[in-house]
């Protein structure tokens, strides 16, 4: 019996060859790569990238698509039955790269999880959606920019490769998704992502608002160079690298 798709998981299935071709040219994997593929779902993406691989990790939650995956007896493919938002990707040897179709509904806190193994990752492939993507690669003074562009940005070099059309997939989203491209900064901005991620959120808690009034609690004016009488979609990432500086001098 064919595998139905099931909304508590998120999945929509990709069946575009042609967008399967195309996802996988832009992670070009090299034989000896070592990549964790994150909902691997049937196979669409993980058995073409086996042909150019000597290992393959996969993560995937749903049972019946794990013994899916199991009955086709590949010896390069290691299965984890498990859920990627609380998978230790610590136990993965060596330094990895992380490609996979993510369900919506777990993207962004998924995103949140690997950043606390980004020490391990080279780079990251992901279909996600579009929107999701947009805030990511955001600048500021645009207005999808926010706590996930500043964040993702401080330790990834960050780039949307491609819209995938809703066609490609079975079922069908009622959205459009596409392709990030996420590589390690060799040097990342910073150090520690808890204080970043503390007034990041913070000043973004109320957009509309200036950051005076969202940090009134946590620093003043006279407490830093930034310019407080402006919004946080305006200020730059070294802006708030300067801003989370300041605020742990006060904490």
């Amino acid at each position: 019996m064919p595998h139905q798709p099931r909304k508590r998981f998120g999945q929509n299935f990709l069946v575009d060859e042609k967008i399967i071709n195309q996802i996988i040219l832009t992670i070009s994997p090299k034989h000896n790569d070592n990549i964790i593929e994150i909902g691997p779902g049937k196979g669409a993406l993980t058995f073409p990238m086996l042909e150019n691989l000597n290992s393959l990790n996969v993560i995937e939650i749903d049972r019946d698509l794990v013994a899916l995956l199991k009955s086709k007896k590949e010896e390069k493919l290691e299965i984890y039955e498990a859920d990627a938002l609380n998978f230790d990707f610590a136990v993965i040897d060596n330094k990895f790269r992380v490609i996979g179709n993510l369900p919506y509904n777990i993207s962004t806190p998924l995103l949140f999880h690997l950043l606390d193994f980004r020490d391990k990752i080279i780079d990251m492939t992901f279909m996600l959606q579009k929107e999701v993507v947009d805030r990511i690669v955001a600048s500021p003074g645009n207005k999808t920019y926010g706590r996930l562009s500043v964040l993702m940005q401080a330790f990834f070099e960050v780039e949307s490769m491609f819209v995938v059309p809703k066609e490609s997939f079975d079922p069908q989203p009622k959205i459009e998704s596409a392709i990030l491209y996420l590589k390690t900064r060799e040097k990342p901005m910073v150090i520690d992502s808890r204080p970043l991620e503390e007034i990041v959120k913070i000043a973004f808690s109320q957009r509309r608002k200036t950051l005076k009034n969202c940090l009134k609690s946590v620093l003043n004016q006279s407490q830093t160079r930034i310019d407080l009488s402006q919004r946080a979609e305006m200020l730059s990432l070294e802006s708030f690298i300067t801003l989370m500086n300041d605020y742990e001098k006060q904490n």
